[in-house]
């Protein structure tokens, strides 16, 4: 992960998005949350229009609908924010909340090492497994010539 401050912010709510909610909800439970919590969107549910380009240069068309639920929370002087795939509220809840906390300078050391790099090498390892199941699949092609 990058650790420019512009960059960080970015880098870090993709993380929380993508990770598996168990394991942004164990790697949660060692922080409590700020007790001066403020929800400013609770957790909703809703349907996002993905867009495709054919070829990345085509006309755009509709490519289909995916369910997202979105959350926003205030945590003192920080306000985070979640969208997260799928109708997982508490997913979205945690997300935003870790967003929030993340921004504090006090807090930030110790979520990023607690919580940012596991949840950075559970993804890692998922997608490392999918690939390798995919070029498990992988079918070679070739092209016998008859004689001449």
């Amino acid at each position: 992960m990058d650790t420019s401050p512009h960059l960080a912010r970015p880098q870090w709510m993709s993380l929380l998005a993508q990770s598996d909610p168990a394991d942004l909800a164990a790697a949660m439970d060692a922080f409590a949350p700020p007790a001066d919590l403020t929800w400013l969107r609770p957790a909703q549910t809703g349907l996002y229009m993905l867009r495709g380009r054919i070829g990345g240069t085509g006309p755009q068309f509709n490519f289909g609908e995916i369910t997202v639920t979105r959350c926003s929370v205030q945590a003192g002087d920080h306000i985070g924010h979640a969208w997260v795939r799928g109708s997982n509220t508490r997913h979205a809840e945690l997300a935003a909340l870790a967003d929030a906390m993340l921004q504090d300078d006090q807090q930030q050391v110790p979520l990023r090492l607690h919580v940012i790099e596991p949840l950075r090498r559970a993804l890692d390892r998922r997608r490392d497994e999918a690939s390798r199941r995919a070029a498990a699949s992988k079918v070679e092609f070739f092209t016998v010539v008859r004689g001449e």
